[in-house]
């Protein structure tokens, strides 16, 4: 009873600690956006999504407090039953079993009492020791029922709050963030001077025991080409990103930019040569790229940066990029897969597989591609959604 109680409340109460959270930040981040919100008219909406956050958390609070009745139930019909058992024994044990031939008595008197132990039968009032014996034994078991459900109880609470100290150790071993600066080991000032990027073998998994994000993937992204990354959600396009920036590092394989692993040198020197775009909307004629570092930078990501914007926009901000950054080896990932046809070259990523890396014309003549039939899907769904 005991193995199936521990096992059980524990993951109720790690499922249960996991569902806290989205409340307690739904309702801050409700609070800071709340004349937002009000404008809005969205006041309904809102309500209506925290509450279902709430119902999620009582749900589990619930079966956990669940868990520890069934087993406080069944303590008391355990206890319930060693009572029974020992009253019957000891109404059905023959007398004198216990302590035979002895008696107790006490005798008063009007001045004084007296105790007197004797064999045999006395005068006035008489206990029997066996009697005595019972009611003491009873009186007993039932103050041992209730220290047995208080102690279940106590026992069940802590076996729940030792998630806490669990999740504590849990945070003290997390695995350090590489260094920024590695003295001994930072890149020349020009790096990276030739602007290649090569992948060989990554390998991409963000717990250790948890499955492959990219699964060997590898290939060399030229100097000052314009690589466009092209698949379906989840297959690993923002993962790709993310190991470039080492936000991941990788499991497997290497990630070489100009011959130099960026594994070996700091985050610090790492980043700063890298830069992050993003499509800022001023109005709705104006749009402008705002990214890290990218007027001086060699190679820009854009990862998904003109996935809210339309095809008109998109267009001219190829065009810019195209110009303006022509001495840049450019990485973009968009939802719009116009947007990566302009590309030097393609990758198409699939579950964390490298399907095809090709130029689009070669990829487009073949209409068993699988980045043509991702053309072929994304603009079916656009006339279909114009219609």
């Amino acid at each position: 009873m005991k193995r199936h109680y521990v096992s059980s409340a524990r993951e109720l109460v790690r499922l249960n600690g996991t569902t806290k959270a989205p409340v307690m930040n739904y309702a801050s981040e409700s609070i800071l956006g709340v004349v937002t919100i009000r404008a809005f008219a969205a006041t309904e909406r809102f309500i209506y999504s925290n509450m279902q956050l709430i119902d999620t958390d009582a749900t589990l609070f619930f079966h956990t407090v669940a868990a520890q009745e069934w087993v406080l139930i069944r303590v008391e019909a355990l206890q319930s039953l060693t009572i029974i058992t020992a009253a019957l024994f000891l109404v059905l044990v023959p007398p004198g079993a216990i302590s035979p031939g002895s008696h107790i008595t006490i005798i008063t008197t009007s001045s004084f009492p007296m105790v007197s132990l004797e064999f045999g039968l006395m005068e006035y009032y008489r206990y029997d020791l066996i009697s005595g014996f019972a009611g003491l034994c009873l009186s007993y078991a039932l103050t041992l029922t209730s220290a047995q459900v208080f102690l279940t109880r106590f026992y069940s609470y802590l076996e729940n709050y030792i998630i806490s100290v669990e999740r504590i150790k849990q945070y003290m071993h997390l695995p350090v963030e590489p260094p920024a600066i590695i003295p001994d080991s930072r890149p020349p000032t020009s790096w990276p001077q030739e602007r290649r990027i090569d992948l060989q073998d990554l390998k991409i998994r963000y717990r250790p025991n948890a499955p492959l994000v990219l699964q060997g993937i590898t290939c060399t992204f030229a100097a000052g080409n314009k690589i466009g990354v092209a698949g379906r959600t989840g297959s690993g396009k923002s993962t790709l990103i993310s190991s470039l920036f080492r936000l991941v590092d990788p499991a497997g394989g290497r990630i070489l930019i100009d011959k130099l692993d960026i594994c070996s040198i700091g985050l610090k020197d790492l980043r700063t040569k890298l830069s992050l775009g993003e499509v800022s909307t001023e109005d709705s004629n104006q749009h402008h790229l705002c990214s890290s570092g990218y007027s001086w930078n060699k190679i820009l990501v854009l990862d998904e940066a003109t996935a809210s914007i339309d095809s008109a926009t998109d267009a001219i901000l190829q065009k810019v990029i195209r110009q303006q950054f022509s001495s840049c080896t450019v990485i973009t990932i968009a939802h719009r897969v116009p947007t990566v046809t302009d590309s030097d070259k393609v990758m198409v990523l699939s579950y964390g597989k490298l399907l095809e890396y090709e130029t689009p014309a070669k990829l487009l003549e073949d209409k068993q591609s699988a980045f043509a039939k991702l053309v072929a899907e994304y603009w079916a769904n656009t006339k279909r959604n114009s219609t």
